[in-house]
């Protein structure tokens, strides 16, 4: 049983808190599969893009074994991805997302970003075109350190962002969170741009689940929550989307002076 200690809206974003990260993340995948099976009972396909972070694991896990999703009519999309990481790196977000989910269920087709593509304009053109090819019905998601969502950080996120895949820099906030993640032993190890599905392009998905433990999220949750809706906070456009769910632990909500 999954112990919500409270919940409340924040302009259009209802949000959910647990105790622990494990409660968190069950009750999320039990929304998150609920939701795939509704929508399947509705539609013959459905179209998602899933996070890679450790801030995922619990989600991710308790998603997989969750009963009655007939994960052969749905499609997979990942929000972002390295440049210039070896193909076989642990670290590549496409790797991330086989080990933990990908390459654990029979998904309909799984869509790989490719950030060693040696044209990266045209990777960008392909996934677009992919993404573009219907409606995406769910995003999985979290929230970066400096409230970033997929890789727009601060300095480079666009609440009105005409493309649906981009390359950007990544800022050094969003670099050492990696390190303190534990994905990369030093901060030169990370690398410094990477290949990202839009603001918008998240936005726009009819569903947004997104799952934020920890105590280090806990700033940019507030920020999400209680600052305005601006790229300084790229998460803050989660207030504005028409139908999503914030999902917190004790710790990430430790914060927050309202609701």
């Amino acid at each position: 049983m999954c112990n919500e200690i409270r919940s409340f809206q924040k302009d259009a974003l209802r949000v959910r808190v647990y105790a622990t990260r494990a409660e968190m993340g069950a009750a999320a995948a039990a929304d998150g599969a609920a939701l795939l099976r509704e929508l399947l009972s509705q539609q013959s396909t459905v179209r998602c893009v899933f996070a890679a972070a450790p801030s995922q694991n619990e989600f991710l896990q308790a998603l997989c074994a969750a009963p009655g999703i007939d994960w052969s009519r749905v499609t997979a999309f990942h929000m972002d991805e390295y440049i210039g990481l070896d193909a076989a790196a642990p670290q590549g977000f496409g790797n991330f997302l086989k080990e933990r989910i990908f390459g654990r269920v029979p998904f309909a087709a799984v869509h790989y970003l490719a950030g060693g593509a040696a044209d990266i304009e045209a990777e960008c053109a392909r996934y677009t075109a992919l993404l573009n090819e219907a409606p995406i019905d769910i995003v999985f998601m979290g929230i970066g350190e400096n409230g970033h969502i997929a890789f727009n950080d601060p300095p480079v996120a666009d609440l009105n962002d005409p493309c649906t895949v981009k390359r950007v820099a990544l800022d050094e906030t969003c670099r050492s969170q990696q390190v303190h993640d534990g994905c990369f032993a030093a901060l030169d190890d990370v690398p410094t741009h990477a290949l990202t599905l839009t603001v918008p392009a998240l936005a726009g998905a009819r569903h947004q689940l997104c799952i934020v433990p920890a105590p280090t999220k806990a700033q940019a949750v507030r920020d999400t929550l209680e600052g305005p809706v601006s790229e300084a906070c790229p998460a803050s456009v989660l207030r504005k989307c028409a139908d999503s769910v914030l999902y917190l632990d004790a710790d990430s909500a430790g914060l927050l002076t309202e609701g």
